[in-house]
């Protein structure tokens, strides 16, 4: 079975984003059978307390991961999601958001996205979108203690974007298939963040990602 690397990124400053991100990604690795690993930035070891190095670390995840999966809820998005999700789309990385706020924000109208234009109508994007407090209400309703209506929740989450994650890494790349131009492009990336990341991404480090892309013909 092929396993693919998912960039899991979202709010994290607060023990309820923690906990979630948590057990979202726990879920999808289960239900997926393995088929789906989720990294998660809040698990990653932080070798210095350099905010450089933090976000380095960071960017080198989201372009080495197969996909990636974003947490869009808020009535503002998370600032630093938002790149992420800019960099993987840079990279034509197959990407699903996820959002399961309830509350209507953005500048798109009633029939747009509820965030904000800038972020959406990109290729090999899929999106997953409920109103939460109802999903919610309906796994409590469903009876049992704490821990049957997490896992109730969490199941239903997972099986939904599982089902975008198996269609949006089906779609055709829209990246020059070509060896050099794509080399190109990835040395870009690395190139301008900044701030070390080269050093920090190492002098091989496009060549391994580009060829594991290659392996699972997500490129």
């Amino acid at each position: 079975m092929v396993t693919y690397s998912i960039y899991f990124a979202g709010g994290l400053f607060d023990h309820k984003h923690l906990i979630g991100n948590a057990l979202l990604a726990e879920a999808i690795e289960k239900y997926s059978d393995g088929r789906y690993v989720c990294v998660l930035p809040q698990d990653l070891e932080q070798a210095t307390e350099r905010a450089a190095d933090i976000r380095n670390q960071d960017l080198k995840q989201v372009m080495a991961c197969d996909l990636s999966l974003f947490n869009f809820d808020g009535t503002d998005l998370d600032s630093g999601t938002v790149v992420e999700f800019m960099v993987a789309k840079f990279l034509d990385i197959p990407s699903v958001i996820l959002r399961t706020d309830f509350r209507s924000s953005g500048d798109q109208g009633k029939d747009g996205d509820d965030w904000n234009l800038m972020c959406s109508f990109y290729p090999r994007t899929r999106q997953v979108q409920f109103n939460g407090m109802a999903w919610y209400q309906e796994a409590r309703e469903a009876g049992g203690d704490l821990n049957k209506i997490s896992n109730r929740l969490y199941k239903r989450t997972a099986t939904a974007v599982i089902e975008q994650l198996d269609a949006v890494r089906t779609e055709p790349a829209v990246i020059d298939h070509d060896e050099n131009h794509l080399k190109r492009i990835y040395a870009w990336a690395v190139r301008f963040p900044g701030s070390g990341f080269n050093t920090f991404c190492g002098p091989d480090f496009v060549d391994q990602i580009l060829a594991a892309k290659r392996k699972k013909d997500l490129l």
